[in-house]
This record gives structure tokens, sequence and C-alpha cells, in this order.
């Protein structure tokens, strides 16, 4: 549950970058990885706390993304294009991250073995510690997006998104506002690599810089419901369960890549039956359902008038 909360809370990074700013990144990745990195670091090579570690993340994957979404958007490279540019860059990453003796290479690096006692000034502890500490993080992504839904700035992202030239001519500053959204979203998602490296215990380019992360971000989104509030959550709790539970019977059955079999099998039927996401389903269910029960005793008090 612990990996699922946080997946959630990385999967509303991406949900406020596209679902609300509308902008594709598919190598988000490379911000998950750059947090964890950060954190893991700074606390084994020179024993600053997780908190700076993640501050640090923060500000370097915030940084990075405001460089490549304005180099992109400087040069006109939108839509497919930029998602393209996130991915090569996170692939850019990955490789450099992979001969780098300083942080691991391939070695990768390892966090001390949790002794159970809670250290909230080092961010160590237990998994009741690091379930809390996640669930406190996917509630802040969760308030956070529908206070930014709601605020004068969702409006305008939404305006950006649906129609770029409209939202010019209105006097949006576009170009400003994609470069803030974008590293928004590359702040916030580092701060949960920063987290999912010390619940992991150990950082490998491969699977914290790989594809499979980006995935594992979006997919939440993807199948919970872009830009809404708990979409991500929705879309991880059905997503990401099933995915380990399939690479783990992939694993025992000798069958490679059954986790991605099922993240296919269940992207192409949340387009196919509910193009918009399980959640705004479930909230239109809950709205007929609601609407039915009370227009009964309406209809009784007319026939009986």
């Amino acid at each position: 549950m612990t990996i699922v909360l946080l997946f959630t809370f990385m999967g509303q990074s991406w949900n406020l970058m596209l679902g609300i700013g509308g902008q594709l990144s598919i190598g988000h990745a490379l911000f998950v990885g750059l947090g964890a990195y950060s954190v893991g670091v700074l606390y084994l090579k020179y024993g600053i706390s997780p908190w700076i570690g993640l501050l640090a993340g923060m500000v370097i994957a915030g940084s990075v993304g405001a460089v490549l979404a304005w180099l992109s958007f400087r040069f006109e490279v939108h839509g497919i294009y930029f998602a393209l540019l996130t991915i090569a860059a996170a692939e850019f990453a990955r490789i450099m991250f992979s001969g780098w003796e300083f942080v691991g290479a391939m070695q990768g690096l390892f966090f001390p073995a949790p002794t159970g006692e809670v250290d909230i000034s080092m961010l160590r502890g237990g998994a009741r510690f690091y379930y809390f500490v996640a669930l406190a993080l996917a509630a802040i992504g969760i308030a956070g997006t529908e206070l930014i839904s709601r605020s004068y700035l969702g409006y305008v992202w939404r305006a950006m998104r649906d129609d770029d030239e409209a939202a010019r001519a209105l006097g949006v500053r576009t170009f400003r506002h994609k470069i803030l959204v974008i590293s928004i979203s590359a702040a916030s998602a580092a701060a949960g690599g920063g987290i999912l490296a010390l619940v992991q215990g150990a950082i490998f380019p491969d699977s914290i810089m790989g594809m499979g992360i980006s995935v594992d971000v979006l997919i939440g989104p993807v199948v919970g419901g872009l830009g809404t509030a708990f979409g991500p959550l929705v879309g991880s709790l059905a997503a990401i369960p099933l995915n380990h539970l399939m690479g783990a019977l992939g694993d025992s059955l000798g069958i490679p890549g059954l986790n991605n079999i099922a993240y296919g099998v269940i992207l192409i039927s949340v387009v196919w039956f509910l193009p918009d996401g399980i959640w705004p389903a479930v909230v239109r269910g809950y709205a007929a359902i609601k609407g039915s029960l009370f227009a009964r005793p309406l209809k009784l008090r007319k026939a009986e008038e």
C-alpha cells in the first residue's frame, strides 16, 4: 500500500502537468530519479538529512524541468515531440548515472537496513513509518491538485491546455505558465522519488530512471481520470497491485513481461470502455443513483396530489 500511495503522489505530479497544464511527458522517471539520487548521495556520502536531500532534489528536478521546457518551447517543440524529448532526457540521465561511479553506477546505492526506531529528523523508520509518510504525501497531492484546479492558476492552465492560441489572445503568457507547470510537476515527482528510494532501501539507475517508472507514474492518472484530484489514487489502486502481481506470476511461470501485458490490457480496456477514466465514471454513477433516489419520492408526492 505504501508504494501505491507514493505512486498516487507522483501520479498527481504527472496529472498536474498533462491533465491540467496540457503538457505531455513520457519521461517522468528523470525527475523521480533525480530526487532519489539527491537523497541517496547526500545521505550516504555526506550524512546529510534526507529532508535536505528532498529539498535539493526538488530544486534540481524543478530546474532541469524548467530548462527542458524553456529549450523546447523556445524552439517550438510541442506535443508529441516534447514527449519524445522527455524520454530522451530520461534515457540520457539513466545511461549517465549507470556509468558514474560516484553515485554507485550499475552497482547502485544502498541505505542502511532500518532498525525499526523512528527518527523523523533523518526520515528513518520501519514500514509503518513510511506508510504514514506516503499517506501524508498522497493527501497533500490530492489536496494540492484540488486547490490548484479551483484557483485562478488552474483556470489559466486549463485554458492553455484546451486552446493555446486562444489563451494567448486573452493575454495569458503561456510560455511562462508552461515552464511553471512543468517545474512544479518535476519538483513534486522528485519529492516522491526521494521517499521511494528510502522505502526501497536501494537505488539502481535502471529501476529508478527506467521506462518502467515513467509508466508506473502515468498509469494512475490515465486509468483513474486525467485532470481529477482522485483519479491518480483510484488508478494506482487498480493498476499498481495488479502490475506487481502479474510480475511475480510471470517470474514464477517463466513468462517475462507479463506485468507489461497486464498494463496494456488495462489501458486498452479503460480507453475503450471508460475513455475519461474510472473516477469520472464513478462520479457519474453516484450522481445518477442519487438523482433516481430523490426523484422517486417526488413522483410519489405528485401521484398523491
